[in-house]
């Protein structure tokens, strides 16, 4: 061994230098290749100092958190094509007299950015107890008789998980198809044997986007943050509550998670149905085609006018957070968020501050304590600048706060999985419900002003006088937002 290294050892520089030209030839590629983009040039900047100062980690950490996925194809044309003709979602629906000009607009640049679709007729059920959640999922899930398709960022082994998964074993056993898709990072410790049950139970269960060692840099940052249901084509659900305990009772010591979630009958279970066979088309090139797959209409007395939404990094654009942008910059009267982590992007800052400043009453809600110190520390960084402007902000107290709302006005608003940060904008698969309807927005606001009372506003007097040290560190995990 000691006399073949000898032989090789006059090869070692040689084979350096070819080492040395190959990587460097690689960074400029990369960098052609950020630059041919066209990104935000900051972005740009950036991404190119990280890959001159930082050798090999430097490109290790583009190709894990830099690359673009945008224009990637999910589902091929022709598959894409059969799902529109299923579904016959109707683009030009005659829209009722009573919308405002917001809502029109708002709908109009949803048909441009996405799949075109109205849904008249929605009855909407709206939980913010995880315990209420789980008890009506798992009697919808009783009663189907056709298929049973879920899709979860997370699904944990734990008593709410088993109880699941124990009920669509059993629903398999009985002939009903059920589909299960869970995001290989968020669902991470599923356990092998668990998964090996339920395959064995007749379900069809895969991850999204799995990561191994071989492909663990180009697919570890784009993760399935969806949270979707469907039953039969005629209840689906929506939100952001994932398949936990904590949504429930997280211990004896801490209270269980507040977050939003919808039970929606009616036509827009179409979309949800649709979303997720483009996502399970994706992941297992199979094409859900059944006579099952159709929706039905819902009872007469339903009155919610609703669009549904997708966007992920293989959207031409970041469709949710331009919705967002597009929302509050039409907010005559009052723009009111709950989200668990606060990180916007530049533009967003700007359009809430602008609000602020015009009179309009922006109120933004997050937890006292979120469940990362990290994603704490960023957000906090955001604060001062928001107070500044006007932007009345609320700790949560209780618990943590996981809901994604949006209200704008009297007549419009959002939930889903989309979280107000970065990476639920450009990283993220996400799946938000629209809903135009001044009954739903009242709703949806009185749950607001419920959690204002338990809430706690933050004065920038008291703001100011944090630690130095706290500050600084704020400041610093800033810069790393965008990946967070």
């Amino acid at each position: 061994m000691i006399m073949l290294l000898a032989e090789l050892f006059p090869y070692a520089d040689v084979l350096f230098n070819i080492l040395t030209v190959l990587y460097f030839l690689t960074v400029l590629a990369v960098i052609v290749v950020v630059l041919s983009e066209n990104r935000n040039p900051v972005k740009s900047m950036a991404w190119m100092l990280v890959l001159v100062l930082l050798p090999v980690v430097g490109l290790v950490i583009y190709l894990m958190f830099g690359r673009s996925l945008k224009g990637m194809r999910l589902i091929s044309r022709s598959d894409l094509r059969e799902l529109r003709h299923m579904n016959d979602f109707d683009e030009h629906r005659e829209l009722e007299a009573g919308l405002s000009d917001v809502s029109r607009q708002l709908m109009a640049l949803v048909n441009k950015l996405t799949t075109p679709h109205l849904f008249y007729g929605n009855d909407i059920e709206v939980f913010t107890s995880g315990h209420d959640k789980f008890q009506a999922l798992l009697r919808d899930i009783e009663q189907a008789q056709h298929y049973i398709h879920v899709q979860y960022f997370i699904i944990e082994n734990d008593e709410v998980g088993s109880h699941l998964i124990d009920l669509l074993k059993a629903k398999a056993a009985q002939g009903v198809e059920v589909r299960v898709l869970y995001d290989y990072v968020g669902s991470f410790y599923m356990r092998p044997r668990v998964l090996k049950q339920m395959r064995a139970a007749g379900i069809k269960v895969h991850p999204f986007l799995e990561v191994t060692v071989a492909n663990v840099a180009f697919r570890v940052n784009w993760r399935n943050h969806r949270k979707i249901v469907v039953i039969d084509g005629k209840v689906g659900y929506v939100g952001g509550m994932n398949i936990a305990d904590r949504y429930v009772t997280r211990d004896k010591k801490e209270p269980a998670w507040r977050d939003t979630h919808l039970r929606i009958h009616g036509e827009a279970v179409a979309a949800l149905q649709y979303s997720f066979a483009i996502d399970w088309n994706f992941t297992t090139r199979e094409l859900l085609k059944s006579p099952t797959m159709r929706y039905t209409t819902p009872p007469p007395g339903t009155d919610y006018l609703v669009q549904m939404m997708d966007s992920g990094p293989a959207s031409r654009w970041n469709n949710i957070s331009i919705v967002f942008l597009k929302a509050i910059s039409l907010a005559r009267h009052c723009v009111y968020i709950q989200t668990p982590y606060f990180l916007p992007s530049d533009p967003l800052l700007k359009v809430l501050q602008s609000a602020a400043l015009a009179g309009i009453d922006v109120k933004l809600m997050i937890p006292r304590n979120p469940d990362t110190r990290v994603l704490r520390l960023a957000t906090a960084s955001y604060i001062k600048e928001c107070l500044l402007a006007g932007i009345k902000i609320y700790f949560y107290e209780p618990r943590m706060m996981h809901a994604k709302v949006l209200i704008v006005d009297d007549q419009f608003v959002t939930t889903g999985s989309t979280n107000f940060d970065f990476r639920s904008f450009e990283h993220n698969f996400e799946f938000n419900a629209l809903v135009y309807s001044k009954e739903f927005n009242r709703k949806m606001k009185d749950i607001f002003e419920d959690d204002l009372n338990h809430s706690t506003r933050v004065s920038l007097g008291k703001w100011k006088q944090r630690p130095l040290a706290t500050k600084a560190l704020e400041s610093v995990v800033r810069l790393i937002s965008p990946i967070l």
